[in-house]
């Protein structure tokens, strides 16, 4: 079972950045799936979910209206475009599977990626 993240990088306030997470070794289509984020020296934060169809999807207060979760089931990778960044969004952004946001993330619970950094600097 592996998530491996990409599409990071160095983005302008106000600039986009679209991240994929790649899924493998386990039938994607049954799993909803989730992204995280953490800032330099603070805890885990729920960003996004979206439901095994994609038909439901839940986001974080701080980053509705700009980012958006959804996924390819053919292509077993989800996503999450981000627009309108602000530079409080700077963080190691993971994606994740078999957690509940309902309770406060942790990597000991589910399987996670490795992360992929997200800098918002002009």
């Amino acid at each position: 079972v592996q998530l491996k993240e990409s599409g990071g990088g160095l983005a302008q306030p106000g600039g986009s950045l679209r991240l994929s997470c790649a899924a493998s070794g386990f039938v994607f289509s049954k799993d909803a799936m989730s992204w995280a984020r953490q800032a330099p020296g603070k805890g885990l934060e729920w960003v996004a979910a979206i439901t095994t169809d994609g038909a439901i999807t839940w986001y974080a207060d701080s980053v509705k209206g700009r980012f958006t979760i959804s996924r390819d089931n053919v292509r077993n990778t989800a996503y999450l475009q981000m627009d309108n960044l602000r530079p409080e969004d700077a963080a190691l952004y993971y994606c994740a599977k078999d957690i509940d946001i309902a309770k406060p993330p942790t990597k000991a619970d589910g399987t996670w990626g490795q992360g992929t950094q997200v800098t918002v600097a002009s």
